[in-house]
């Protein structure tokens, strides 16, 4: 058996190289391709046609598609992201450096509120099947994976901002600032709504199992069977959302981070579309992308050690 699984892990260990490679060749057609000429972008000040022909030169766009996709490769392995358009002289490596802490901060926070507040809703609305409690949560819980950020963002400003008073609305200043509440919130909520959905299934699944009935027969409490055979096992599947859930972040990131003022990278990716500044749009796509691939990989190999039912499939 674990022959079986070493060898899973080496073979998708050696397809996440390719698959990356494949995510670098998507963003960089994007960036090649996207509509108007990059030297326009940059040319500015430099009108006349040596000034615009040095600029190809600089940036090997006067070689062939194939040399141009390996130049961008090999600067990729070196860190080298290119030149952002809009920020003359600033390297993509350097704005994306500054702000991708910050999206990831926000990005923790609102993953803690969606375990700590969905899973244990989840089994709770399991163990109280039938009751009013389940049938309550049911629909809260839907009603709030219904609400696009963009609506949640604003009634949160409203409630908390401007009536209440209680939060503050706007900027960023670290992970243990009060300015980060709000936007965790949004994006949190959705996470909760999906994670109480999820575990509440699970559990329900897991309540029928035989195993928990033996457990019970034995005599055992009802909080040991509890923690040792229904949450444990009904946390399985979660296990493979909380990988899946990196999109919804994303996602949510771009629209909390303009409404909140958070200078992180969901700011500077509607920034840099607005403005076309496609060395950034590519960067980011390939480093989202990326993210993917290899919370994907994560997920996959770690839920084979937590199930033991398929380490040999």
């Amino acid at each position: 058996m674990q022959v079986i699984l070493a060898t899973y892990i080496v073979k998708r260990l050696l397809w996440t190289p390719a698959l990356l490679l494949i995510v670098a060749l998507v963003t960089f057609l994007l960036g090649n391709y996207a509509p108007g000429d990059p030297v326009s972008i940059l040319q500015g000040q430099f009108n006349n046609p040596a000034a615009v022909e040095r600029i190809r030169e600089q940036r090997g766009l006067d070689k062939n598609i194939f040399i141009q996709y390996g130049i961008y490769v090999k600067n990729i392995l070196r860190g080298d992201l290119g030149e952002s358009f809009r920020h003359r002289g600033q390297k993509v490596s350097e704005l994306i450096g500054k702000r991708i802490w910050v999206s990831a901060q926000l990005g923790i926070a609102a993953s803690i509120i969606s375990i700590l507040l969905g899973i244990p809703l989840g089994v709770f609305a399991a163990i109280k099947q039938g009751t009013w409690i389940d049938m309550a949560t049911v629909s809260v819980t839907l009603f709030f994976m219904s609400l696009p950020v963009f609506i949640t963002a604003p009634f949160l400003l409203m409630a908390f901002g401007l009536w209440l008073g209680i939060l503050p609305t706007h900027g960023w200043n670290g992970f243990f600032d009060t300015r980060i509440i709000m936007p965790a919130l949004v994006l949190g909520i959705p996470g909760v709504a999906g994670l109480t959905r999820i575990t509440r299934a699970s559990t329900l699944e897991v309540l029928t199992q035989d195993y928990v009935r033996t457990a019970k027969a034995k005599g055992l409490g009802e909080l040991v069977v509890r923690r040792r055979h229904i949450l444990r096992n009904s946390l399985i599947p979660v296990f493979t959302i909380l990988g899946l859930s990196l999109a919804g972040l994303v996602e949510g990131s771009f629209i909390a981070e303009k409404y909140f003022g958070i200078p992180g990278i969901g700011l500077l990716a509607i920034e840099s579309f607005f403005s076309r500044d496609y060395p950034i749009i590519t960067a980011l796509g390939l480093i989202i992308a990326s993210a993917f691939v290899i919370a994907n990989l994560v997920v996959d190999i770690g839920y084979r050690f937590i199930d033991p039912r398929i380490r040999t499939t």
